[in-house]
């Protein structure tokens, strides 16, 4: 029986190299984008034992939300990397931080959207420069660290 181009598209797994992130309203080209990870702390809380229970009784209970930090990485590119990346980090050293909303967004082989996860409130925390290497002639890669506070999923 063959499978249809709607089933693949519905119940196949997604490649993760087609993938655009917009910081703001600006598409930025990154190659490699970690972190995006939804969680929660855990609390524990420990009452005295119940009827013939030996030992207290431990709770599990799901308490903040777990810190959100991305790492971004991408080619160093001197129009982006300058006006753009540094000139956000700039904002925090001047104390006057510029919260933005960043979205990845994971797309099909037509390169539209299917899985889109926004990043709410997203600030730079770091900026990394490249690893300096006379002996290499890799492109010069530069991570950019941002911290949040909620991530959310949404299907397009």
């Amino acid at each position: 029986m063959a499978t249809s181009t709607e089933t693949i598209r519905n119940e196949y797994p997604l490649p993760v190299y087609n993938y655009r992130v917009e910081i703001g309203s600006e598409a930025i080209a990154f190659s490699e984008v970690s972190g995006l990870t939804i969680g929660y702390e855990v609390g524990t809380y420990k009452e005295s034992p119940v009827g013939k229970q030996a030992g207290p009784r431990t709770l599990h209970f799901p308490s903040q939300r777990s810190n959100v930090n991305i790492t971004l990485k991408k080619g160093l590119v001197k129009s982006v990397s300058i006006k753009t990346l540094y000139g956000w980090i700039q904002t925090v050293q001047t104390n006057q931080v510029e919260k933005r909303d960043v979205f990845i967004r994971l797309c099909d082989e037509k390169g539209d959207a299917v899985i889109s996860w926004k990043v709410m409130n997203a600030f730079p925390t770091k900026l990394t420069a490249p690893t300096f290497d006379a002996k290499s002639n890799d492109a010069a890669i530069e991570t950019l660290e941002l911290r949040a506070d909620l991530i959310t999923m949404e299907a397009s």
